[in-house]
């Protein structure tokens, strides 16, 4: 019994060691098991707190169009410098030169007076044509999410012409066409993104409204006039046209007539893919927004 004893007691050792070393082999896979959700969510902490970082303190996006800054562009473009003659030395003139001076100041009263004429059939007529100048901008505003933060996606461009007809108190025409390439936001990868698949420029350069049908304002075009209202017309973007409608509130100063307003889109309406990438979410509507001087012709 005792001989027996001792030889299990020989035997047990080996039993035990491989106890441990199972035992040692669990904890070190717990323990890596442990250190990676540790770096995982390390990693996720770093993430977000970039994103928050970025959107907190990096990202420059511009502040929305407000009707001071349709005040601030029509006063700014009213200041243009207007070009001055130059101051030249007096001319001595003999009789001859004189006679000639005086014929030709009798050909520029005439032609004044008819161009006077003109211009009373303009203002009699009551038309108005206004075509955009310096100020005019165009731009989009996105929601984005950004690793669970909230941000904004906007881009900007000054590349944009357009024209508005008045009679009297109606909009008889309006339209402005504008350059989708050359939006620019404040990141040079979401303008690559922006430029390629997402509004594929090369194919589809500008994007376009038209006002389909007449509107009566309620006020004539005069020095001072403001007013806010809603049209309608066709919006095209993408390659694809669809009916809109929006608000707008405009105004005229030092003859320029202003006008601010942004038009809601929902991207699949105009066959746009989805903005999103990998860590960056891009809600489905968006809005492009606008502010337009235009010097009347």
């Amino acid at each position: 019994m005792n001989g027996r004893t001792l030889l299990i007691d020989k035997q047990s050792p080996p039993v035990d060691r491989a106890v441990s070393e199972n035992h040692t082999v669990g904890m070190s896979l717990k323990r890596l098991g442990i250190r990676l959700a540790i770096a995982v969510l390390a990693l996720a902490a770093l993430a977000v707190g970039g994103a928050w970082v970025y959107a907190t303190f990096i990202n420059d996006a511009a502040e929305k169009f407000e009707v001071a800054d349709l005040d601030e562009r029509l006063d700014a473009s009213a200041e243009q410098p207007s070009e001055e003659p130059q101051d030249s030395a007096p001319d001595v003139t003999t009789g001859d030169e004189s006679a000639q001076a005086d014929s030709a100041e009798a050909d520029v009263t005439q032609t004044d007076e008819a161009a006077q004429s003109e211009d009373a059939t303009e203002v009699d007529d009551g038309t108005q044509f206004w075509i955009t100048t310096e100020g005019s901008e165009v731009g989009y505003r996105v929601s984005e999410v950004l690793f669970g933060i909230d941000t904004e996606g906007v881009g900007r461009t000054e590349d944009v012409t357009g024209s508005v007809t008045l009679i009297d108190t109606t909009m008889t025409e309006a339209e402005f066409t504008v350059d989708v390439a050359s939006m620019k936001s404040d990141d040079g990868r979401r303008d690559g993104q922006f430029r390629g698949r997402i509004m594929e420029t090369q194919t589809f350069p500008t994007a376009s409204f038209t006002l389909t049908s007449p509107i009566d304002l309620g006020v004539t075009a005069t020095e001072g006039a403001t007013l806010d209202t809603t049209i309608s017309g066709e919006l095209t973007m993408h390659g694809v046209t669809n009916p809109v409608s929006f608000e707008i509130a405009a105004k005229i100063e030092g003859n320029r007539l202003g006008v601010i307003g942004t038009i809601p889109i929902t991207f699949v309406d105009y066959d746009i893919v989805d903005p999103s990438i990998t860590g960056i979410t891009v809600k489905p509507e968006g809005v492009i927004e606008f502010v337009l001087v235009f010097s009347r012709q």
